[in-house]
């Protein structure tokens, strides 16, 4: 009995030395664990920062066919109502530029009331998908494209499910399809990760933790071409374009479409700079730094030789306006004068004819006149016709004779 209860001692001594030393070796563990975590962390916050500055540093070329496209898709979808348009670009990456060369249409609804119901038919862009993979292997999926005029709140749930379809990070253009648009059509997002100040996720300390979430950020954009799509667009211009409107109507057009952008940008300029001084926003040093170098841009106008050149100049153009008005009046009359001879001397025969015309039914009416005496006039001109003409056959029949007898 004493034998097992030494036996039994010994074996409750090496029973808790064999756990302190496992909950030691398993603290070790944990601490190893716990710096492996953090130090995992550190670097997915540097990779983070370096993916997402990938991103902002994309350019996007979106080609003419992409955006006759989503006109065409939006004409027979959604015109004259409230609905957007949702459809998948495709084309190629190379480092940081995407060229969106090709879209095709996908069926989406929206409830307009509760945003968090929508609907896209992901089996349909697999199907679409196939099919054009097999006319061109090298077009891949590179974003999709709404008809906007702005940023919902399904947008970035939509670009969640076309992340799965694409090998880079995706890209969303909104194509603004209004007519009354004069200004570049297409805007270019991306979508980062982002720490959410206001979610927190609780964690098994007790304490809670900043969670992470996907916004969208702006990416430059622009508008390209082949040298055989500008052929064709060139062709469908001529169509398009008005033959009677001149030249110098369409530059002025121009010339204002540009000022009323500059003017937009200007005034979005100053929101934004209101904003920051108000607080309601914060400092963003690149936006300021972009401002600062557009203000630099901006020619000192205070300088005198500047002033002196551009009062000379726009001297010179008002002094040619001046002249043309003074042509164009002067050439206005020479044609009014030119018409004023033209219609008298088209009078002057119109005027001979009346004449003759009233001449000859007034002696219509005389003779009608006559042709209405009586008939006893009638009967006795008549007679006296007849001894005329007796007469005249008496004397015609004896000449001959007076000649014979001579």
């Amino acid at each position: 009995r004493k034998g097992s209860r030494d036996f039994e001692k010994s074996a409750q001594i090496s029973s808790a030395a064999a756990k302190s030393s496992t909950k030691k070796h398993m603290a070790d563990r944990e601490g190893a664990l716990v710096t492996f975590q953090s130090t995992t962390s550190a670097e997915s916050k540097a990779s983070k920062h370096a993916r997402n500055a990938a991103v902002l540093e994309m350019h996007v070329v979106v080609h003419p066919l992409v955006l006759l496209s989503t006109v065409d898709h939006y004409t027979r979808v959604a015109k004259d109502t409230r609905k957007r348009v949702v459809g998948v670009l495709l084309g190629t990456r190379s480092r940081h530029v995407v060229d969106v060369t090709n879209s095709f249409a996908v069926p989406f609804e929206e409830d307009l009331k509760n945003p968090t119901i929508w609907y896209l038919d992901h089996n349909y862009l697999e199907t679409m998908y196939r099919m054009y993979k097999k006319v061109n292997t090298r077009e891949q999926i590179v974003g999709f494209y709404s008809s906007g005029p702005k940023i919902k709140e399904n947008d970035i749930k939509i670009d969640e499910l076309v992340r799965k379809y694409t090998v880079g990070h995706p890209v969303f253009v909104i194509i603004d399809v209004r007519p009354e648009n004069e200004a570049i059509p297409t805007t270019a997002y991306a979508s980062v990760e982002e720490v959410d100040d206001d979610l927190h996720a609780a964690g098994s300390d007790g304490g809670h933790h900043k969670t992470m979430k996907r916004a969208f950020k702006h990416v430059s954009s622009a508008i390209g071409a082949y040298e055989a799509e500008e052929v064709g667009v060139e062709h469908l211009l001529r169509d398009v374009n008005d033959p009677t409107v001149s030249t110098l109507a369409s530059q002025i057009k121009h010339k204002m479409t540009a000022l009323n952008s500059l003017r937009e940008k200007l005034a979005e300029m100053k929101a934004y700079l209101e904003n920051v001084l108000a607080g309601r926003l914060p400092v963003n040093n690149a936006i300021v730094y972009n401002l600062q170098e557009i203000f630099n841009l901006v020619p000192n106008l205070s300088v005198e030789d500047l002033v002196k050149s551009m009062l000379v100049k726009t001297n010179d153009m008002h002094l040619a306006v001046y002249c043309a008005a003074l042509v164009r009046c002067i050439i206005a009359l020479h044609n009014l004068v030119n018409n004023k001879i033209a219609n008298k001397r088209h009078a002057t025969p119109v005027a001979a004819a009346s004449a003759e015309a009233a001449a000859a039914s007034s002696k219509g009416g005389a003779a009608g006149d006559s042709s209405s005496a009586s008939p006893s006039d009638g009967a006795a001109a008549a007679k006296d016709d007849g001894d005329a003409g007796s007469s005249s056959k008496d004397s015609g029949s004896k000449k001959p004779d007076v000649a014979g007898k001579e």
